[in-house]
């Protein structure tokens, strides 16, 4: 079986820009949340978000590409020139054997969302004739394929909260069985518009809290909804011996994936965690390894009560006494919010640095314990640990579960 390794990583987040600033957000406990800033919120009964602070897009593109993009795609192109960059595999590779999956969960609705009310004020005419490309949710990869001439497997993944990590697995398995050597993936999402905000309000996933130190706490006793956030993760995905011969620094190796489905509700999660047991199950068995060859787990974590909950005993199914013994689990969202489709991404590397770290980031705002998540959670700061494994967990509306298994490298 062809080895996977991570060559390359790019990030744009609420907590940093940049992996480098990602990583001192993340260590830092820095908190990513605040109020929403692009649009009047009186009337919704929620006023927070994780914004990207600070994103100059143009650090990355013309002024005329940049009018023809959604936000979600501006961002995967940033992340991707970051991994692309650190990755050095443009120009070494046969562009034929270098793919791309990059997905998101919701895809152009800011375009959607400012075109309908174009329609509606001025007529069909007034439409932009990019108004389609700049919409579907699968231009993402188109534009970083077009934009480096990269020919290999290109497409979307649409997996809701899961959708990075499952093209992220995707993306494993194709190296894994040759039909590519490298592959860009990972997700993105801009979310943050008004439309978005009324829904996920509406549907009672969010928090009402609106004080940005306390709306999200995952696995705290108070915790009540998520908070909506924005941004892109990308990993640079390559064959080992193919990053061996062009003496590429190797981030990580990616081991292991699972996915499966809860098929039980469209937005809970099954109960006592069964389809997320399947997948960490599976991505075990994948790895070739023993549960407990695992001790950090950045988990799905989203501060709603069911999925807390439920991922912590779905945890203890798996991991048995591991899971109270040595295990520490986190959740980074309690930091950058829930990037939605873009969420495996960013974690992915967030689980790639604590390997390399050998030090789990903190779940902030962990202030009340819940008898139900009785679990390391390391609260409110960083906390070491000896591994070479770690796990990230993501789950998605439609009962979409993605489990991806990291090891620190070693030839």
């Amino acid at each position: 079986m062809r080895r996977v390794v991570i060559t390359g990583m790019g990030v744009v987040a609420p907590i940093g820009n940049t992996v480098d600033e990602f990583e001192v957000g993340l260590y830092s406990g820095k908190n990513g949340i605040d109020r929403i800033t692009r649009f009047d919120t009186e009337g919704y009964g929620v006023n927070l978000a994780g914004e990207l602070k600070d994103f100059d897009a143009t650090a990355y593109l013309e002024p005329q590409q940049i009018r023809k993009m959604d936000l979600f795609t501006i961002y995967a192109m940033a992340a991707s020139e970051q991994a692309l960059s650190e990755s050095g595999v443009i120009g070494n590779t046969d562009p034929d054997r270098i793919g791309v999956i990059v997905g998101s969960g919701i895809g152009g609705i800011k375009v959607l969302e400012d075109s309908h009310r174009i329609l509606m004020e001025s007529g069909p005419r007034r439409i932009s004739p990019f108004f389609v490309p700049m919409l579907i949710a699968d231009i993402a990869a188109g534009q970083i394929s077009i934009h480096h001439g990269l020919k290999g497997p290109n497409y979307c993944v649409i997996s809701a909260c899961a959708t990075a990590s499952n093209a992220l697995g995707d993306a494993f398995r194709l190296i894994r069985y040759g039909d590519a050597d490298v592959m860009i993936a990972g997700g993105c999402e801009a979310p943050i518009t008004p439309l978005s905000l009324a829904g996920f309000t509406n549907m009672k996933a969010l928090s009402k809290v609106q004080d940005p130190e306390t709306a999200c706490r995952p696995f705290d006793a108070d915790r009540d909804g998520f908070v909506m956030s924005e941004g892109a993760g990308i990993l640079v995905l390559e064959e080992l011996s193919h990053a061996e011969r062009r003496g590429a620094t190797i981030c990580a190796e990616l081991v292991g994936y699972g996915a499966t489905a809860d098929a039980y509700h469209i937005t809970a999660p099954a109960k006592g965690g069964e389809g997320a047991v399947r997948a960490m199950r599976r991505a075990i068995e994948d790895a070739k390894i023993q549960p407990d060859a695992v001790d950090y787990i950045n988990a799905h974590g989203t501060s709603t009560p069911l999925n807390d909950r439920n991922e912590t005993i779905a945890i203890k199914i798996v991991f048995g006494d591991h899971a109270k013994d040595r295990l520490i689990v986190s959740s980074t969202k309690s930091m950058m919010g829930h990037m939605l489709g873009a969420s495996g991404g960013a974690e992915a590397i967030a689980t790639i640095i604590a390997l390399r770290r050998q030090e789990a980031p903190p779940t902030i705002h962990y202030n009340t314990p819940d008898p139900d998540c009785d679990l390391d959670y390391s609260p409110n700061s960083p906390t070491p640990f000896t591994s070479e494994y770690g796990m990230s967990n993501t789950f998605g509306f439609g009962g979409h579960n993605a489990v991806l298994l990291f090891k620190r490298f070693s030839a």
